[in-house]
């Protein structure tokens, strides 16, 4: 463990109340987003502290997403998760894009293997397996709200599992209709109230705690309550937090909800074997998962 042996970091969890002290052998991981929260940072550092590993993970807020990119080089920082709205941007500042996240253009994990910087995407893993959990039919008709990178992801996911009926719906044309061309679907610019689909996909920021604009849209719906009604599945990508508006709004109404919590679980977890090249077993994911939640 890069140095330190995990007697002696066990040792000093116990006398440092199990928060792990700072020292220089320490591997650090870190993420990028425009509002971080505390999701990744307790699920990594869960795992961390259950497996005995001398690493940190540290969320940031970057004034300076090129700046950020090169600190994570010069500094020796292994990992970097990337979050709205950095997606797209972060790839022109990467050495390698992994077929993950060249394929969909769009990044959302980064390792750094001496200073080369490799871009990944774990979004579609995520959205891929909590589609075939739910066992969520592909002829569903889908109404998908978004067009930024981690639409490119569950688009791509949506296309590859045999979705065919799907509508992306941004009031950007020229992203809205760029992703739908991309993948074959239909664009429009405005979900209203006579809109309707067998599943519906929030993937803006509607609904997230703290929001993009300063929270004026944390309490909102991303979707109208007729359409809600009239869906089968209620998907929210947002994962703070993990009960939103339209998830609370979908299981008041009886439906089969998948939440943006269940989402960043799994694509966490496989940023973390990227990381360390370690896979933890089901029960350290769990409770690493109910730590997370239990903020």
């Amino acid at each position: 463990m890069l140095g330190v042996t995990r007697d002696w970091y066990v040792a000093a969890l116990a006398f440092n109340g199990g928060v792990p002290i700072l020292n220089k052998d320490m591997t650090l991981c870190i993420s990028l987003s425009a509002r971080p929260s505390n999701n990744g940072t307790r699920f990594h550092n869960h795992l961390y502290e259950q497996l005995g590993l001398n690493w940190i993970y540290k969320a940031f807020a970057p004034t300076d997403l090129a700046q950020a990119i090169a600190g994570v080089r010069g500094l020796g920082i292994r990992g970097c998760a990337v979050s709205m709205p950095y997606k797209e941007d972060v790839i022109a500042l990467v050495d390698v894009m992994d077929p993950s996240a060249k394929a969909i253009d769009s990044v959302n994990t980064i390792v750094n293997d001496g200073g080369t910087l490799t871009a990944y995407n774990t979004d579609y893993t995520a959205i891929e397996q909590l589609l075939q959990r739910n066992a969520v039919p592909s002829t569903h008709s889908v109404l998908l709200r978004g067009a930024g990178g981690m639409a490119k992801a569950t688009a791509a996911a949506l296309r590859d599992a045999g979705f065919r009926d799907v509508t992306v719906i941004a009031r950007n044309e020229e992203a809205g209709r760029a992703l739908a061309g991309l993948y074959g679907f239909a664009w429009r610019a405005d979900v209203d109230p006579s809109s309707a689909a067998d599943m519906i996909i929030n993937v803006t920021p509607i609904g997230m705690a703290g929001g993009m604009a300063g929270g004026a849209e944390a309490e909102a719906l991303s979707f109208p309550q007729a359409v809600i009604d009239a869906a089968k599945v209620v998907f929210d990508v947002v994962a703070l937090p993990a009960e939103t508006p339209l998830i609370i709004a979908g299981r008041a109404a009886g439906k089969t909800v998948i939440t943006g919590a269940e989402v960043a679980t799994i694509q966490a977890l496989e940023q973390f074997v990227l990381y360390t090249g370690i896979r933890p077993s089901d029960e350290q994911v769990r409770a690493a998962e109910d730590f997370m939640r239990a903020q």
